[in-house]
């Protein structure tokens, strides 16, 4: 008989979930869908739980401090429905009753203890597990503060500037560290020359050099157009157009085609090496190359480097080709200068020494273009963030280093008489 009627009161409780599915699913009145009914078998507990939810009241008790009976399930799904109300009460409270508190976990445990501490109250009612957990949590508490305080400025500013100091004396050593695996790799390919890696040097000059041509040329092309259409209107001022060939030719021989060009190749090659040997490090492939006997530096950096080397003086070269020819195409159509007149007029008015200038600084951007772009990626470290990060680092310090070393050079060579 009581297996009867047990059995009974399942199907009546399954039936009750059925009807409530089929309530919660039935489209409105009126609307043109076909409606398929599913069967949802829940648990009795489950629907019970998800009936029910946290509640407390506030009884008059002894010696005129009230007792707050905790009800319903105090889980962390549920406990944010009372959370606010249970933070707001002010009066004394003296007992925390929690007899009728179905379920609990450390949540609930939590908020119980809390509110025994702030109103120096007494915990009683509890179940078995909910004790344990009482116990657990009652003394994790501490009086931080929640917001660091603020050093005074004569502490911050000491501090900081200390603590860039070192930064910046570990990356030099980290850099001259680096600097020395390479001339040791140099010495081992000179020693065993069939360990060089042609094949990879080879894809690496045509990613550096070749695939970049289009948007070198493009920028150098526009570079050329700006600096002769500018130039030509202040020279006009003083009668002196026809010195716009002058100001094209010998500013982007000398400076300018080179040093657009190198802050391209930071960006696109040097980013590009960074991030590729950063992946590599991630995927633990440099890792893997190490086990099997093979050098990171000798299959990775130096093909790289060797790359920026030997294109950078031959894009350098090709982007000052394409900017003089984009100033005699501004000198044609609004100086009145034939454009084949432009060109001739470069050869006679440029100094030889200033294609040497660009030339001769030309390998050492793209040596300081490789080195930041592999040196970085080499650095990176723990998550896919510090890709991003080493890539930026990579961009900005060469495009940085390029531009101070650009400043020198312009003095070293005024210095000796080619300015």
């Amino acid at each position: 008989m009581e297996g009867t009627c047990g059995v009974a009161k399942f199907r009546q409780t399954h039936a009750t979930a059925a009807m409530r599915a089929q309530r919660f699913i039935a489209p409105p009145m009126g609307t043109n869908c076909t409606l398929t009914l599913v069967y949802i078998s829940v648990c009795p507990h489950i629907l019970k739980t998800m009936s029910e939810a946290a509640d407390f009241a506030i009884q008059d008790g002894e010696g005129g401090n009230a007792v707050l009976a905790l009800s319903g399930p105090y889980l962390v799904s549920t406990i944010a429905q009372v959370d606010d109300a249970l933070r707001a009460i002010d009066g004394a409270v003296g007992t925390i009753d929690l007899s009728q508190v179905s379920e609990i976990d450390t949540v609930g445990a939590w908020v119980a203890c809390r509110i025994a501490e702030q109103h120096d109250a007494q915990i009683c009612g509890a179940s078995e597990r909910a004790q344990r957990l009482i116990n657990a949590v009652k003394d994790s508490g501490n009086e931080a503060d929640m917001v660091p305080r603020e050093r005074p400025i004569w502490l911050r500013v000491p501090q900081d500037l200390g603590s860039w100091v070192m930064v910046g004396c570990v990356g030099v050593l980290n850099v001259v560290g680096f600097l020395g695996q390479i001339l040791t790799s140099f010495g081992s390919i000179i020693r065993h020359p069939s360990r060089f890696r042609m094949r990879a040097l080879v894809h690496q000059i045509e990613l550096v050099g070749v695939d970049a041509l289009p948007i070198i040329g493009l920028m150098s092309f526009l570079i050329g157009i700006v600096i002769a259409q500018q130039g030509a209107v202040q020279l006009a001022q003083f009668g002196a157009e026809t010195l716009t060939i002058n100001l094209v030719g010998r500013i982007t021989l000398r400076e300018l085609g080179v040093l657009m060009t190198a802050i391209m190749v930071a960006g696109r090659s040097g980013s590009a090496f960074a991030a590729q040997i950063g992946t590599m490090k991630l995927t633990e492939e440099v890792d893997a190359m190490r086990t099997i006997g093979i050098s990171p530096t000798e299959a990775l950096v130096i093909p790289r480097i060797l790359a920026a080397v030997i294109m950078m003086p031959l894009l350098g070269f090709y982007a000052s080709v394409l900017a003089i020819i984009g100033g005699a195409v501004v000198g044609d159509m609004l100086l009145g200068i034939p454009f084949w007149t432009f060109l001739e007029r470069v050869k006679e008015v440029v100094p030889t020494f200033d294609l040497w200038v660009g030339l001769i600084k030309a390998p050492v951007f793209g040596l300081i273009v490789g080195l930041a772009g592999c040196y970085h990626g080499m650095q990176v470290r723990g998550n896919s963030e510090e890709v991003g990060k080493r890539t930026t680092l990579a961009v900005v310090s060469a495009i940085f280093a390029v531009i101070v070393l650009d400043a020198f050079f312009a003095v070293f060579f005024t210095e000796i008489g080619w300015g």
